[in-house]
């Protein structure tokens, strides 16, 4: 059996990360790839459009009672055959998030499950506001083979992604997980593409792909599927599957260099000025106009 690429996908909360990640494997298997899809976040929401909202107990639920637990009982077959599995979380107000990531991943290994699954792609969706000690686990310990960071233009996702730049530079030399790119989601405002681009060149990263705000999105997860199922022959699907072109065919990666905190206040000034001059310039031809 050849090795599986084994790759995390990190991103803020409510960035499109999860959406992402499952258009991607979806992709991946109409390509004809075996893929297994984790979803390592504690709302347990990755793999929904992938399963069709499928019921699919979480591998920390299933394993609280101290019985045997099988492949078959934590997982779900989702579109072209993504195998579908959900790390979970701690019962609420009690532990710490990124438990279920240490238990997935323990678990699946004593299970054998790439042995038995021979998958091609395994992709990690793992929650990225926090890089603690359970949410680095891809990260620190060399778990996968490259990390893909999703941010749109927002502040908010650009000051996670660079948190995550830091842990990456952290561990990446001690044997941990380089990072293949960032994915540009969500992108609608005529600055967004340039302010990411920027980002990326300050902290000596990539783009590896450019995700447009689309309806086309909201619609197919209304019905409870992904891009790639629902509007296969949509702009939006072709999206995906470029980008999922890419993290097959790309073999480059890197170890970022984040921005420290002033760094990173005065970038951020910097491309506030400029978006208010820019509208302003807009407003000043509007009215010249009239």
């Amino acid at each position: 059996m050849s090795t599986p690429k084994q790759i995390a996908i990190y991103g803020k909360g409510g960035i499109g990360k999860s959406t992402t990640t499952s258009n991607i494997s979806a992709a991946l298997a109409e390509a004809g790839y075996r893929v297994i899809q984790i979803g390592c976040d504690p709302k347990s929401d990755s793999t929904n459009t992938l399963r069709g909202g499928n019921y699919l107990p979480t591998v920390l639920d299933s394993t609280r009672d101290g019985e045997k637990v099988r492949i078959e009982d934590i997982s779900v077959v989702g579109f072209g055959g993504v195998l579908c599995i959900e790390a979970g979380g701690p019962v609420p107000g009690v532990g710490c998030a990124g438990r279920g990531i240490n238990a997935a991943v323990s678990l699946l290994h004593d299970l054998n499950l790439f042995e038995e699954f021979k998958p091609d792609f395994v992709l990690y969706d793992v929650l990225g506001d926090v890089v603690c000690g359970g949410f680095a686990v891809p990260i620190r310990e060399g778990l996968t083979d490259k990390v893909y960071v999703v941010s749109s233009s927002d502040f908010m996702a650009i000051y996670a992604a660079n948190n995550l730049f830091k842990a990456i530079n952290k561990y990446a030399p001690s044997g941990g997980a380089q990072l293949g790119g960032i994915i540009a989601n969500s992108l609608n405002a005529p600055y967004a593409k340039s302010l990411i681009d920027d980002f990326a060149t300050r902290t000596g990263a990539e783009v590896t792909g450019y995700v447009p705000r689309s309806i086309t999105v909201a619609q197919s997860e209304l019905y409870g599927k992904t891009v790639i199922e629902a509007n296969p022959k949509s702009a939006q699907a072709d999206v995906y599957r470029q980008l999922a072109r890419r993290i097959v065919e790309d073999t480059h990666t890197v170890i970022p260099k984040p921005l420290n905190v002033t760094e990173l206040r005065d970038w951020a000034r910097e491309w506030g000025d400029q978006i208010l001059q820019e509208e302003q310039g807009v407003v000043s031809q509007a009215s010249a106009s009239i």
